[in-house]
């Protein structure tokens, strides 16, 4: 039951009301709570707890000073529905094999921690779903709490790739949050997650040291294309060239999988990537199954259209890719670079 138009007046749908949780568009057509036409369903249901954030990323539709729509964030809408049949309904989804995990996208408000533990504990009481959760945690004993509860992953957001564009654009604590990142992989190995958006003003050069420095410590890496929200800080801001993603795309997988030594990769002036340090033909090798440019972050998590329009740029495809695909991303990648050795 979508909660939008529900009479206060009335005490049961009051307290429907009191229990929603807002569940993103495509996870709602998944789910049979909403008709939506898709061709690339999501195989992660993704759902938000937390009113307005209590924090002011500039990027972000759920920032303090943000006046985009209150049930947007990214380019998606997150209607609320009542949490009960909302949970009842992932079980069953879970079971048909149309969902492979729950995502909790938790705002920073007082009640949102206490919140998210309680849904992952009721997802969990009625399945076996993998459960993830991106929540800004306080401290490591914030993500004890919802490993306890049943969640499986968590992401702490770094989102901006150095000290400078972090407090700039989110909060003063760029340290703060990197010791936290690690203090947590150390202390739940290969649980962790973050995220990092590209084209905040960063270079490829910048991402890719931080690619490595959260690889060495076991953290998986989800990579956006920064999406200008209407209403936001950032609003007039353009997204990544799909060139230069392309690249970054190449250079997170063959990091993550131990196939790229980063010492050997070149960057130009402006901090490109000109050489990573292969051949041409070892490039399109490691690169000829179209992983690296598919949505990255936690097992099963596509986040279809999350920053790209339909017939838009594919930034991240939500689905394996076609042969020409694959041909068309690898060129781009290789158009830049200048050692292309047979």
């Amino acid at each position: 039951m979508a909660l939008d138009h529900v009479n206060t007046g009335d005490l049961a749908d009051a307290a429907r009301l009191a229990d929603a949780i807002k569940v993103s568009i495509g996870t709602a057509g998944v789910l049979g709570l909403a008709e939506v036409v898709q061709h690339d369903p999501p195989t992660t249901a993704y759902l938000m707890v937390g009113d307005r954030c209590g924090r002011d990323c500039a990027f972000c539709a759920q920032a303090r000073s943000s006046r985009a729509r209150a049930n947007a964030l990214s380019r998606v809408t997150w209607p609320p529905y009542d949490a009960a049949e909302t949970v009842a309904r992932l079980a069953d989804a879970y079971l048909a094999g149309r969902l492979r995990r729950a995502c909790l996208q938790v705002t920073a408000t007082p009640d949102s921690l206490a919140r998210a533990e309680e849904i992952v504990a009721r997802i969990r009481a009625m399945s076996k779903i993998p459960i993830s959760a991106s929540v800004a945690l306080r401290h490591a004993e914030d993500a004890a709490r919802l490993f306890a509860a049943g969640a499986d992953r968590l992401a702490l957001a770094l989102d901006a790739a150095t000290p400078e564009l972090f407090e700039r654009l989110k909060t003063p604590g760029w340290q703060r949050q990197c010791n936290l990142l690690a203090e947590l992989a150390e202390r739940f190995p290969g649980r962790i997650s973050t995220h990092l958006i590209v084209g905040l003003g960063e270079t490829e050069a910048d991402l890719v040291r931080c690619f490595a420095w959260l690889t060495e410590r076991g953290i998986c890496i989800g990579l956006f294309a920064f999406t200008p929200v209407p209403g936001t800080a950032l609003a007039d801001r353009l997204p990544p060239a799909l060139a230069s993603y392309r690249r970054v795309q190449a250079a997170r997988c063959l990091i993550a999988q131990g196939r790229l030594d980063v010492a050997q990769m070149r960057f130009s002036s402006e901090g490109q990537i000109v050489s990573y340090g292969l051949s041409s033909r070892q490039l399109a090798a490691l690169l000829g199954s179209g992983d690296a440019f598919r949505t990255a972050g936690c097992p099963d998590c596509n986040r279809p259209y999350y920053n790209e329009r339909p017939g838009g740029v594919m930034y991240n495809y939500p689905r394996p890719l076609t042969p020409h695909e694959v041909q068309e991303a690898v060129a781009i990648v290789q158009s830049a670079l200048t050692t292309p050795t047979p």
